[in-house]
Order: structure tokens, then C-alpha cells, then sequence
């Protein structure tokens, strides 16, 4: 992550707990966005930061992750820029929040969020999911996996998994590390059905078991602009209390 982008267009509301929106940024690319005052907690937006680093670095499919700038021009002149907290509708919060590269086209076709059992084959990609299972157990995600599915060509009845809205690790708001063995799993359990033995965890499992604080403060802080700066605005505590509470 490099310096942040800047919101210039709402394109549409996103379904999910979260209420996130779609926007176009300043860069050209349309990102799903994620609000400080979201329904769910301040924290997903860390979580997510975090947790879809860590992915990126394993060498899972998922989106890269961006710090947004969200004008209050854009939200008082957007009817649509709000989220519904406790019965209320609001604006959405002003300022930098947390921005995920969208996976599909603008045409809604070229991505679904659900396959049948008998089409799960057809994910070229589909070993994946126990890969990052290696994430969701290491970062303790409270939620189901959840991944999109993407046409690798226009006529083609091949896919492509991508692993999104890993807002839920670190317990979501708790930020602690319940035993929970069933949390973190995809529904369908045809995707493990390959799944033999320790091998068919790898490359993920090793290069969590060898990544090193280094490399861990090195995703928490990337370049300018840091993790660690924003995240103090999307938590009231230490930036530290992640990695610090990371087993």
C-alpha cells in the first residue's frame, strides 16, 4: 500500500454486514469500501487491512487493499453514501477508510458469489481453499470463507476463486483468538474434498510458519502514508494489539 486514493464517484451500494459501497477512486479503479461507522465495528477496517496482506503475502487470491479518502463533498451531495445503524439512516463517515480492489467487470455476469456443488469443479483455482484455510485459522476468522467467482473469459465455464472481506479475522471488534475450530470454513464442503494431508496446505502453511516479526511489521507499516497512522482513527487502541495478539 502506497499513499491513498481519493474517492470521485459512488457507484452503487455492495450487499453485506458491513454496508459497504462500491466507488471509483482517483487512480481509475473502482474500489468496495468499508466506512469507520459501519454496523459491524471500527476495527473490521484493521482486520481487513491486515488480514488480506498477510493473504496477499501466502500467495492467495485476493484483492489489494487501499486507504481511501472520502470527501464530505462526496457524502452531502450522494443520497446514497449512508448506512443503516440501530433503525437510523446516516451519512457514511468522512475521511480515509478502508478500500478493497473490486474483483469484477462492471458487467455483473463476470462474477458470482455462489456455484452448485456440480459446477465447483469447474474453479480452476479450487485448491486455494484450503490454502487459505492456513489464514483463517492463523488469524482466528470468525466468519464463514467467503469468496467470489470470477469467468476467466467471457464464454467460458471456467472460474476463478478470489478470497474477499476478511473483515471478520482477529474475532472481528474482540481482537482475541477464541478456540473455534469450525469458524473460517467455507460452507461447500466440496471444496476440501481433495484435501489428504499436510501438503495440500502448502505453499501457505510454510510461509506462514517462516514469516518473521520483520516481515509481519513490515505489512503492518508499508511505505509512507503507514498502516499504523490510520488505524489509530480506525481504533482507539495501540496499532500494536493485533500483531501483539497474533499466536
Amino acid at each position: 500500500m502506497g499513499t491513498c486514493v481519493s474517492a470521485v464517484q459512488h457507484l452503487r451500494r455492495m450487499r453485506g454486514g458491513s454496508q459497504s459501497h462500491l466507488l471509483r477512486a482517483s487512480d481509475g479503479a473502482h474500489y468496495v469500501t468499508k466506512f469507520m461507522n459501519n454496523p459491524q465495528h471500527v476495527r473490521v477496517l484493521a482486520n481487513e487491512m491486515l488480514a488480506t496482506n498477510l493473504g496477499l503475502r501466502l500467495g492467495l487470491p485476493m484483492p489489494r487493499v487501499e486507504v481511501i479518502d472520502v470527501s464530505d463533498r462526496l457524502i452531502e451531495n450522494t443520497d446514497d453514501l449512508r448506512v443503516e445503524v440501530a433503525g437510523a439512516s446516516i451519512p457514511c463517515s468522512s475521511g480515509r477508510q478502508l478500500a478493497s480492489l473490486y474483483a469484477g467487470g462492471m458487467v455483473e455476469a463476470s462474477i458470482c458469489d455462489y456455484l452448485p456443488d456440480d459446477e465447483l469443479g469447474d474453479v480452476v483455482n479450487i485448491q486455494d481453499f484450503a490454502r487459505v484455510l492456513v489464514l483463517d485459522k492463523w488469524t482466528c476468522n470468525s466468519d464463514g470463507r467467503q469468496a467470489i467467482f470470477k469467468h476467466e473469459a467471457s464464454r467460458s465455464r471456467r472460474y476463478t476463486a478470489v478470497f474477499i472481506d476478511q473483515g471478520f479475522c482477529f474475532n472481528a471488534g474482540a481482537w482475541n483468538f477464541p478456540d473455534a475450530p469450525l469458524r473460517g470454513a467455507y460452507a461447500r464442503q466440496r471444496v476440501y474434498e481433495n484435501v489428504t494431508a499436510w501438503e495440500s496446505f502448502e505453499p501457505a502453511l510454510t510461509r506462514a510458519e517462516q514469516m518473521d516479526l520483520g516481515t509481519l511489521l513490515a505489512i503492518r507499516s508499508p511505505g509512507t502514508g503507514g498502516v499504523v497512522r490510520i488505524r489509530r482513527k480506525w481504533d482507539e487502541s495501540s496499532d500494536r494489539d493485533v500483531i501483539s495478539k497474533t499466536p
